[in-house]
């Protein structure tokens, strides 16, 4: 039996961590090379905000409706069927999941050869790097959900040294002006879904957070708030940041940087700006690390207790609606089904863009997650018969 012992600051940390890593240090850039007004880079990061407040709000109900550990996985297994969560467990183990920490672990790794000088081969700090959370993690869920909210705490006051001390880039009034300019906003509408791809990926993650709802000292009451929480305020945070990137760059030396934080920094207090932003996102990688190894493997644990996408997660709501529509009394999702129906469409529409894209990656993920199919029947027709 897993210890009952986060409560709703845990989950806010939990959600804001799973959130929150390097791509608001990057992504502002890249939406910015799909839309260059001003007000519509903004909009794409609000709109953003709307949808992944909205995954909050079904995450918080099917929190309530399933407070049990394993989350997502829980979720498509009762809301449809066996093979759908083995199949959610699978991709997060073998893509999702593992490939994005292996790549968030050679992140931190560059940024910690440039700051310390080490000449270390980037591998070798990657592997320590997780080996040592793993450690951490293994002396129990208070010992990794304490480092969790220690790092998380760090990476906040990186993102409010960003927000206060970039204002001192912002280039005037004018600035303020050219952002209010909305010309450019209906010229550039057949690029905003493509600027969205970025921005909905920054904002991912929040769901990560139902993993250890089994740990939780009362799911019910604490992930729906530590849901609503972290998203606002990481919807708060990506907003500001996103300002003063705008006002401080420009959309045009904004597209053309590939380190946003950094240049803003650098142009506020020089190179030692820069260098304290990069210490920022080392830390945010390392953090985003450590939720990441404190949440994935409770979905393992409920996968091995059974013996063993988002959209379609937001989808069971739909179905537990249906079956129960009176069940939950307490956060429910606001103008459903309508607003449901609209987050499982954003997420669609994301992986199809995906996929059109990045044909070649999506296609390896897409073959992977069809090979779960035959190891699913065979494990099935290895279960004891049941009455």
């Amino acid at each position: 039996m897993l210890a009952r012992r986060l409560g709703v600051f845990d989950a806010t940390m939990l959600v804001m961590g799973g959130i929150i890593g390097a791509g608001i240090f990057r992504n502002p850039s890249e939406v910015a090379r799909h839309v260059s007004t001003p007000g519509l880079i903004l909009l794409a990061w609000a709109a953003g905000g709307l949808i992944a407040l909205g995954g909050a709000y079904v995450y918080a109900e099917l929190a309530q409706r399933r407070p049990e550990v394993g989350g997502q996985y829980a979720y498509l297994r009762d809301a449809f069927h066996p093979m759908a969560a083995f199949l959610y467990g699978w991709t997060l183990l073998l893509v999702t999941q593992t490939g994005g920490m292996a790549a968030v672990a050679m992140t931190f790794a560059d940024y910690f050869r440039e700051l310390t000088g080490l000449n270390v081969e980037r591998s070798i700090i990657a592997v320590t790097t997780l080996g040592v959370l793993t450690v951490i993690n293994c002396l129990g869920v208070k010992s990794g959900n304490n480092v969790q909210s220690t790092l998380m705490v760090m990476k906040l006051a990186g993102i409010t040294i960003l927000v206060i001390v970039g204002w001192k880039a912002v280039n005037g009034a004018a600035s303020f002006v050219q952002c209010q300019d909305a010309s450019g906003v209906l010229r550039e509408n057949s690029n905003f879904l493509a600027a969205m791809v970025p921005v909905l990926f920054a904002y991912g993650g929040w769901q990560t957070a139902s993993f250890v709802s089994g740990e939780m000292r009362d799911p019910e009451r604490d992930l729906p708030r530590g849901l609503l929480f972290g998203v606002l305020g990481v919807v708060a945070l990506y907003l500001a940041v996103n300002l003063v990137c705008v006002l401080a760059l420009g959309p045009t030396q904004l597209a053309a940087t590939q380190t946003p934080a950094s240049e803003v920094m650098r142009r506020a207090v020089g190179e030692g700006g820069a260098r304290l932003i990069a210490a920022a996102i080392a830390i945010s990688t390392v953090g985003f690390l450590s939720q990441g190894m404190l949440t994935a493997p409770r979905v393992y644990y409920a996968m091995a207790r059974d013996g063993v996408f988002f959209g379609l997660t937001g989808a069971a709501l739909l179905v537990f609606r249906r079956r129960d529509p009176a069940h939950v009394r307490g956060l429910r999702m606001p103008g459903h089904p309508f607003t449901t129906a609209a987050f499982v469409l954003a997420f669609w529409t994301l992986a199809v863009s995906t996929i059109v894209q990045f044909p070649a990656d999506a296609g390896m993920g897409v073959l992977i997650l069809l090979l779960g199919v035959p190891v699913y029947l065979f494990w099935r027709r290895r279960q004891p018969a049941t009455r």
